[in-house]
C-alpha cells in the first residue's frame, strides 16, 4: 500500500477524498456491470494504472536498469530506468515511481513544435532527404520558439540559440536536428551526473523516431547503442502493467 506525499496536504487537499494509492499494475477490482455493457464479462479485472509516459515507455520493451526511451515530438521527452529515484527541481529532473523502480527524467521545450515554427509549410521530408550526418554543421544552436526552458536547463529566460544560421535551408535544418540532439545528449549525462545509473540502450518513439538521417545525427552523440522499440502505443504498455503486477518488483 501506497500513500500520498505529505505535501499534497500541505498544498490544501483533503487526503481523504482522494483515491486510495496502488502500485501500477496492482488489481483492484472488476469491472462489473459496464464491462457487460462493451462486450467483456463482469468480472473483468481493473488493475491500477499510470501516466501515459510511463506506458508508453514499457510499451516500448525497455525494462532493465539503465533503459532509457526520448520521446520526439512535439517537445523532447526522455525517460530512464533507475533503481532510485532522481528529482532536482533546479534542473528540472522529476521521477515516476513503477513497482520498486523509478522513471527519471524531463521534458525540455524543444523538438518537433520548434521545428515546425522555424520551417513553416515546408516539405520536411526533402529536408531531412538532404541531411548529411557524415557532415556535421558544428554550429551548436538551442532551438527554442521562444525564451525558456524546462530541461536539461531549467531557465524560463533561456533565449534560443539560432544563429550562426547557414543561408542555405537544409543545412540550417541539419543544424537544428543536431542542436536537438545535443540537447538530448546533455540531459542524459545530467541525470548520470546526478546520480542515474550509465545509459545501456536508448529506445527512441513519437513522430521524430522515423527520421533516419536525426538518428544517425543523434546516436553520433551518445555513448549507449539505440534499441528498436517494440511499440508507441501506451495502451500496450497499460496491457504489459497488467500482466506483470509489481513491474520492477
Amino acid at each position: 500500500m501506497r500513500q500520498w506525499p505529505d505535501w499534497i496536504a500541505r498544498a490544501g487537499a483533503q487526503i481523504a477524498k482522494l483515491p486510495q494509492v496502488s502500485q501500477p499494475g496492482t488489481p483492484v477490482g472488476d469491472a462489473g456491470a459496464f464491462a457487460q455493457r462493451i462486450g467483456l464479462t463482469a468480472r473483468t479485472r481493473v488493475c491500477a494504472g499510470t501516466t501515459d509516459g510511463c506506458a508508453s515507455f514499457l510499451a516500448t520493451g525497455a525494462c532493465e536498469i539503465g533503459d532509457a526511451v526520448t520521446a520526439l515530438g512535439s517537445t523532447l521527452v526522455i525517460k530512464l530506468l533507475c533503481d532510485a529515484p532522481v528529482n532536482a527541481p533546479e534542473y528540472g529532473v522529476y521521477s515516476h515511481r513503477l513497482g520498486e523502480r523509478w522513471l527519471a527524467g524531463g521534458a525540455s521545450n524543444t523538438g518537433g513544435k520548434v521545428i515546425e515554427s522555424l520551417f513553416p509549410g515546408e516539405d520536411l521530408e526533402a529536408l531531412s532527404a538532404a541531411l548529411r550526418p557524415e557532415e556535421p554543421t558544428r554550429l551548436h544552436l538551442y532551438p527554442l520558439a521562444r525564451p525558456g526552458e524546462r530541461f536539461p536547463i531549467n531557465d524560463p529566460a533561456l533565449p534560443p540559440r539560432l544563429t550562426p544560421r547557414p543561408p542555405e535551408r537544409a543545412r540550417f535544418f541539419q543544424a537544428v536536428l543536431e542542436g536537438i540532439a545535443e540537447i538530448e545528449a546533455l540531459a542524459y549525462r545530467r541525470l548520470e551526473e546526478l546520480g542515474a545509473p550509465p545509459i545501456r540502450s536508448v529506445r527512441s518513439i513519437g513522430g521524430g523516431a522515423a527520421n533516419r538521417g536525426w538518428t544517425q545525427i543523434r546516436r553520433g552523440l551518445m555513448t549507449a547503442p539505440f534499441a528498436t522499440a517494440l511499440s508507441q502505443e501506451a495502451c500496450v504498455g497499460t496491457a504489459l502493467l497488467a500482466r506483470r503486477p509489481g513491474f520492477g518488483a
